[in-house]
């Protein structure tokens, strides 16, 4: 059996219309996030009820999205009225950029251990020494972690314990 389609206009009965807004909402949400993993989109949805009520999904965060959003309009805005300048601008910045990730991804595989010809043994042990220092810190973490767990859990015993000693 199939859906009866209905009439797009405003419901007039206020608990329908919240009805019908809660589950749209949620279907507006659920295609959103379907939409952000298939095709690896970076999404932000913002609605804001009748009576006022924010909701938002962001696939990443809203803050970079929107800031993205902005640049891109500002960026549009420019581009009705090309300029010399604005080019420059964008080329250096694309440039600078294109650099920057280019090195941290050397370095990032060079911290796992790939990617160590060329480098000579001032620079070996510069990497040396970071992995140290970033694994001492994991360390630390790790210990503090397992310390609270630890003391977490010696509570847990404890209430059991007593809880125990009450209902005999």
């Amino acid at each position: 059996m199939a859906r009866e389609k209905i009439q797009i206009k405003k419901i007039d009965n206020a608990t329908a219309r919240q009805v019908t807004f809660s589950k749209r909402r949620r279907g507006l949400f659920k295609k959103a996030q379907e939409l952000s993993v298939l095709c690896d989109a970076d999404v932000a949805l913002i609605i804001f009820s009748s009576t006022g009520k924010l909701f938002h999904y962001s696939s990443s965060s809203m803050k970079e999205i929107l800031e993205r959003h902005n640049l891109h309009s500002k960026n549009i805005e420019k581009l009705e009225q090309p300029s010399l300048e604005l080019q420059l601008v964008e080329n250096s910045n694309f440039t600078r950029l294109s650099k920057e990730v280019a090195e941290k991804t050397r370095q990032l595989r060079q911290m796992r251990g790939e990617d160590l010809n060329g480098l000579n043994i001032e620079e070996l042990q510069h990497l040396e020494k970071s992995l140290e220092s970033g694994l001492t810190r994991v360390m630390e973490k790790k210990g503090m972690q397992l310390m609270e767990e630890n003391a977490r859990l010696r509570h847990q015993v404890s209430e059991l314990f007593a809880a125990c000693r009450e209902s005999q």
